[in-house]
């Protein structure tokens, strides 16, 4: 029996304005997420992740494309009519102290969603399910009164994970949820992600520009430059054999913790980036790829199923 599709993006597009033109922020970028699994979206800082994460939930208005969710499409559904979609679509976001207001204790920071929805009948039934959330999250009950600046930073991302549980939602997007933490509480993080997703069957973006990390909790894994997808494929698939050249220039930078180990290869990516405003035709990370040829400009480069499932834009393909 086939899998269910929840989230789909067809051709999804994103341009900000600017002064001298538009910057295309996600640019023509199509996959499926199976209910139940995690894609994990990875890339260099500004290459648009976070952007996608927000224009899935509608945080932003689509520029062009379709967002289809659970078989509805959401693209250009209003405010009132999003509404209801908001309890089963929520986000992780990445700095904790900057998404909690410093004004409310954690019970009414992860309360607020029920408050929002008017999900209890009463004092008693609010303080119930907040505190049963508490617990799903792995947070004492001794810090129900306090604030989360008195906090570190693994327990306030627990309170985020409650807020995003609190209307119990299947689709949530994790935007870095632990690049601002130390490593062993990383861990604890990504484990606790993953337990949620085993016990409710949570569907998550996983954005991060961390392979260490997307490797562990991801089942597939898109790889972006300059807004658009370069290599989509499952994750073990992308580690055993990346096919496209910045995939395989993002691998190589991974640092391997041996005195003995030694890199496959220690090239590293040179040249200039292409600017993301009104850019042209062709292959975006050409000017960097020791490969490139002139049939890699003039054109754009389209996704090419080379393998079961592994998708690259590569003229090589």
């Amino acid at each position: 029996m086939e899998e269910k599709i929840l989230v789909e993006a067809q051709n999804l597009k994103k341009y900000f304005p600017v002064g001298k033109g538009q910057l295309h922020a996600v640019d023509g970028v199509n996959f499926k997420i199976r209910k139940g699994t995690t894609l994990g979206v990875v890339g260099e800082s500004g290459c648009g992740k976070s952007t996608l994460g927000k224009v899935l939930l509608r945080l932003y208005d689509v520029t062009g494309g379709k967002i289809i969710y659970d078989g509805q499409d959401i693209t250009n559904l209003t405010a009132k009519e999003l509404k209801p979609l908001r309890k089963r679509m929520q986000m992780i976001f990445q700095d904790p102290s900057g998404s909690l207001d410093p004004r409310q204790c954690v019970r009414d920071l992860i309360g607020e969603p029920l408050k929002i929805y008017r999900a209890y009948n009463s004092r008693e039934e609010y303080v119930d399910k907040v505190r049963a959330i508490m617990d799903t999250v792995g947070l004492s009950p001794m810090y129900e009164e306090s604030f989360s600046h008195e906090l570190d930073g693994g327990r306030r991302q627990r309170i985020g994970i409650g807020r995003a549980l609190a209307m119990d939602s299947e689709f949530i997007v994790c935007d870095e949820p632990v690049s601002a933490l130390d490593v062993s509480i990383q861990a604890q993080i990504l484990n606790l992600l993953m337990d949620l997703q085993r016990d409710k069957g949570l569907t998550y973006i996983f954005i991060t520009h961390d392979l260490s990390v997307v490797k562990h909790i991801s089942h597939e894994i898109m790889v972006m430059y300059l807004g658009q997808c370069v290599e989509y494929a499952k994750t073990k698939d992308l580690f055993r054999e990346p096919l496209h050249p910045y995939t395989q220039g993002l691998l190589n930078a991974v640092p391997i913790p041996s005195l003995r180990a030694k890199k496959l290869s220690t090239e590293v990516m040179r040249g200039e980036l292409t600017s993301p405003i009104d850019p042209a035709p062709g292959c975006r990370f050409a000017a960097r790829c020791p490969y490139a040829t002139d049939a890699c400009r003039g054109q754009d480069i389209p996704l090419k199923e080379v393998e079961p499932g592994h998708f690259v834009a590569c003229t090589k393909f």
